[in-house]
């Protein structure tokens, strides 16, 4: 197992739609056991195929997992060819928002309050989970990486304006990076 480099903002790996994948082996193996990897050395609660700069529809996943909490357990799970269902009740969420591929910034973000993915697991067994809030807010996040979508694109008005200009400044230093990833979770933790 490896940590993998993380794709950034004006990779275009991250603006390309992913492929299914099709064949269920060691290599899809190998990729997973690397993302979860990947995902924990950030430290972030998802990550897909596409921000370690491959193509395929996959991503994994673990939003209880604080690297701050030795007591919390790692679960990570992966979702392969995941199809997304948002409830579209109305109800939605509306909050700071961050990605392993903007590193260091993060913007309010509107999404579907609750949301769900079914797919496969790197087996090809089916694996279903829902939820809402931050899980929710997950599944609809890195559906978008597999569909070439960043969450930067799902901002609006003055919100945009501020990512288009923060977009523009030098990107921030890996503590700057650690520092804006304490206080996100620490918003987090906060809400809940």
């Amino acid at each position: 197992m490896a940590v993998l480099p993380i794709r950034t903002v004006g990779d275009p790996v991250l603006r390309t739609p992913t492929a299914l994948v099709t064949t269920f082996d060691a290599a899809l193996a190998r990729l997973v056991d690397d993302m979860i990897d990947t995902m924990y050395d950030a430290p972030g609660v998802g990550l897909a195929a596409p921000q370690v700069g491959v193509g395929l529809r996959v991503f994994v996943f673990d939003v209880d997992y604080d690297p701050r909490d030795v007591e919390v357990p790692r679960v990570p799970r992966v979702v392969v060819n995941p199809v997304l269902e948002r409830v579209d009740d109305g109800e939605h969420q509306h909050g700071l928002e961050g990605c392993l591929s903007v590193p260091g910034r993060h913007f309010p973000t509107t999404r579907a309050l609750r949301a769900s993915v079914r797919g496969v697991d790197v087996t090809g067994a089916a694996v279903e989970y829902a939820g809402e809030g931050l899980l929710a807010r997950c599944f609809q996040h890195e559906v978008d990486h597999l569909d070439g979508i960043l969450y930067l694109d799902r901002l609006t008005g003055e919100d945009r304006k501020a990512a288009v200009q923060a977009l523009r400044e030098p990107p921030p230093s890996p503590e700057q990076v650690r520092a804006a990833g304490e206080e996100l979770r620490a918003l987090r933790r906060a809400d809940q």
